[in-house]
């Protein structure tokens, strides 16, 4: 950071929207943001039990975009992270690609053991941010944050450097074939290890309610009975998720995309496109014309790919 960011820093701060959900309020004063830029700019990089803050900005026109934040403590080998944007750069991956350069730097060069961010419950866009770089949920605190008399819970996103290795290690070519796979006793429990980020558990059921389902067919959302038909997907071979029908039937006149699942190390790939041509064929294969499916409005809901 430079002395010239501190105007930036106090306008990104003093957005309401931008400060709903962090730990300062608005709005924020300038001379406040010049002297965290001034305490910044004595600091040659992260030290322990102090907040150092590096500026985001465009490669191509050095606009600042936003900044990321850094407190290390138990002697430097824990890192609690942070990061601001202006609204009018939200959605355009910034905030994920500045995280995961600052990710990168902590285990690299700083060596760092283990890094963490806190969130609002209510602030799925933050933790889809953290998603993204790897970062896994590991609980939440109740009525442990406060901030002016009101008091909220805090979500709490860990990472180690191996669970680190292990992401970004993960598959991103798109697959050169992918199979539905009946289930079984012999690949049940490879179908069932396939988990969604945290966030999204909001509009994807766990595969341990579909196996319940599947055992118990009814869709409670529409109050009527189904007849199930459930296949794992396996990508070059691999496993990487699951999807379940409900077929035709005196209750269900089209058949309905009941579930679909894509483990969270092989999102992004373009799975799922070529999942729902391998459906679209199995319904054409049935006798059907259409597919029908639903699903839960919100950020991160399904409903865009559907679309």
């Amino acid at each position: 950071m430079v002395p010239a960011d501190a105007a930036g820093l106090a306008t990104r701060r003093s957005d309401p929207d931008v400060a709903i959900y962090q730990n300062w309020t608005t709005p924020y004063p300038l001379e406040a943001a010049k002297r965290r830029v001034s305490d910044v700019a004595t600091m040659n990089g992260p030290e322990n039990e102090h907040w150092w803050m590096v500026s985001v900005c465009s490669q191509e026109t050095g606009e600042v975009l936003g900044d990321l934040v850094v407190y290390l403590s138990h002697e430097g080998r824990t890192a609690e992270i942070g990061y601001t944007f202006a609204q009018q750069n939200w959605g355009h991956g910034y905030a994920t690609e500045a995280l995961e350069a600052l990710v990168a730097y902590l285990f690299n060069e700083v060596s760092v053991t283990r890094i963490f961010g806190l969130l609002h419950p209510d602030n799925p866009a933050s933790a889809m941010v953290l998603e993204r770089c790897g970062f896994l949920h590991e609980g939440q605190t109740l009525s442990s944050f406060w901030l002016n008399q009101v008091v909220s819970d805090d979500v709490i996103y860990g990472l180690t450097r191996p669970d680190w290795e292990k992401w970004v290690r993960r598959p991103r070519n798109r697959p050169g074939e992918v199979t539905l796979v009946e289930i079984d006793h012999t690949n049940e429990r490879d179908v069932w290890r396939m988990k969604t980020h945290e966030s999204q558990k909001r509009f994807v059921t766990p595969i341990e309610w579909s196996y319940i389902d599947f055992l118990f067919p009814f869709d409670a959302d529409r109050g009527v009975p189904m007849e199930p038909w459930m296949r794992g997907i396996k990508a070059d071979g691999v496993y990487v998720g699951f999807v379940m029908l409900g077929l035709l039937s005196e209750h269900q006149t089209e058949p309905y995309l009941w579930r679909l699942l894509i483990d969270k190390f092989h999102q992004r790939r373009g799975i799922a496109t070529q999942v729902l041509e391998l459906v679209v064929d199995e319904c054409r294969r049935m006798g059907s014309t259409t597919l029908v499916t639903s699903w839960g409005e919100g950020k991160g809901s399904p409903g865009p790919f559907y679309k």
